[in-house]
């Protein structure tokens, strides 16, 4: 299967090409996009057939959970997690951006979020209207791809749309944190020091 690329205006991005790539993913497909950060490869989380499918693109080990991608602060509340004293601060400082903090759900559950700091993958996030699940666009163990060729490179035949919108800015994953344990925990270092979160928090 050779995936469809599509190239988009990282400043003004296409609607109707985001839409149709938006579609991909809700019906269960794999959608390889832009972040600020790296590429990362877009399912939808409520289709377990894509989020399966997802597992074996990426040769992931089983049950390492994925980040969920996020446009706005009503998507954590809709999957039953409460945002923190602390995750208000950080978000406030850090979103949109290289962050993802990992919350608690009602049913104990923890859960990593992420909202990019990329009008693309906003965009995309927004019209796909389902919780969508974005690991970096490459085999476990490579290195995160920051162009759409380099993810092409890993990916081509495995997934469904490529989104061409240029080079990732910051080129480095997120750094992720942990905010279900006091004080927080870094569970990924990354574009973010762990010195400017102790200083959001703390301040």
């Amino acid at each position: 299967m050779k995936a469809s690329v599509i190239k988009i205006d990282p400043e003004k991005p296409d609607k109707e090409k985001i839409a149709a790539a938006a579609k991909i993913i809700k019906n269960g497909g794999l959608v390889v996009f832009p972040t600020e950060t790296v590429y990362g490869i877009a399912a939808n989380l409520l289709d377990e057939k894509a989020l399966e499918r997802l597992y074996r693109v990426k040769a992931r080990p089983e049950g390492k959970p994925f980040t969920v991608h996020i446009s706005d602060l009503k998507m954590i509340r809709d999957m039953g997690c409460v945002i923190t004293v602390t995750a208000e601060k950080l978000i406030a400082r850090f979103w949109p951006g290289p962050l993802t903090i990992i919350l608690k759900s009602d049913d104990g559950r923890k859960i990593g979020f992420r909202m990019p700091a990329n009008k693309t993958a906003l965009e995309l996030i927004r019209a796909s209207g389902v919780p969508v699940v974005a690991p970096s666009a490459n085999l476990s163990g490579r290195p995160a791809p920051v162009t759409a060729d380099e993810a092409m490179a890993d990916l081509e035949g495995k997934i469904d749309m490529i989104i061409d919108g240029g080079r990732a800015e910051v080129g480095l994953e997120s750094t992720v944190v942990d905010l279900t344990v006091d004080p927080f925990k870094i569970m990924r270092a990354g574009a973010i020091k762990e010195e400017e979160l102790s200083r959001v928090v703390n301040g």
